[in-house]
């Protein structure tokens, strides 16, 4: 992997979505949204995404569902996708220890604006380059 260049969003709540989207746009990222958990999905598992934004309370199928089905190798072969969960739900410790377990990354949404969520995109991608892709 070369870099996180291309990115998957899965966000019900739109406006978020379109302010993520447009922020990692202009840095130069190639950014998809999908608004469901089952689309979402769906998307994920082509494996043609170097990062996924998951939120954890989409409709349909719910993030941590998703993270699930991604992080098994029975289900998801050959996933490779760096995964950032995003949430505004505040997690018990045990719950969030777990998703900090199977996922890159965690972050609050309600504590970080488009321009940090860059930031913590480009920095993801100088660690990966740094272990050497």
């Amino acid at each position: 992997m070369a870099g996180l260049k291309t990115i998957l969003c899965i966000e019900d709540e739109h406006f978020i979505s379109e302010l993520y989207a447009r922020a990692l746009r202009k840095e130069g990222y190639e950014v998809t949204i999908m608004l469901s958990g089952d689309d979402g999905l769906v998307a994920a598992q082509t494996d043609k995404y170097d990062l996924i934004l998951l939120d954890l309370m989409t409709p349909g199928i719910t993030g941590m569902e998703i993270l699930d089905i991604l992080r098994d190798p029975s289900k998801t072969p050959n996933f490779h996708s760096k995964v950032i969960i995003t949430t505004n739900l505040d997690q018990e410790d045990s719950m969030r220890e777990e998703l900090e377990r199977k996922a890159d990354g965690y972050l609050i949404k309600a504590e970080i604006t488009p321009k940090q969520l860059v930031g913590i995109v480009k920095q993801m991608e100088e660690q990966i380059s740094n272990l050497g892709g």
